[in-house]
């Protein structure tokens, strides 16, 4: 390995490691960098839910904030329940789709779905949504 090589392998390697501390954001993050960051949210802050297909479920969070979880496919009759459980995987809070999962009750026992993504929704897309897919 020729000296030049070594110094952008070290310079790589020290980039990375100052900025392995912020990849490691929790719910409690606040201010600017955290608005960068993935939004997180506790389990126990859902308060509502709503659907107008097997796919796509909107939680509301807290007072004000709605999250849209999609499916990585079909969620059989999550858009007629009257009631969903969400399980956070790992951990106690949910960051991306892969810490979640719905959990539906149906005919057949309960119908685990996991899901794929997990995004904040902008008060302009709250309000953009049709009436029954607002939680």
């Amino acid at each position: 390995m020729t000296p030049r090589h070594a110094l952008s392998l070290a310079a790589a390697l020290a980039a990375l490691a100052t900025a392995a501390p912020a990849a490691a954001a929790t719910p409690a993050d606040t201010g600017a960098a955290a608005g960068a960051r993935k939004q997180c949210f506790w389990t126990r802050q859902i308060n509502n839910f709503a659907s107008v297909d097997d796919r796509i479920v909107n939680v509301r969070v807290g007072v004000k904030d709605v999250y849209q979880f999609e499916m990585f496919g079909r969620c059989s009759e999550v858009d007629w329940a009257q009631n969903i459980a969400v399980r956070s995987r790992g951990s106690s809070y949910i960051c991306s789709g892969l810490d979640a999962e719905i959990i539906t009750p149906s005919t057949l026992g309960a119908h685990r779905c996991p899901v794929r993504t997990v995004r904040k929704l902008t008060a302009e897309e709250v309000k953009a949504l049709p009436k029954g897919a607002r939680p």
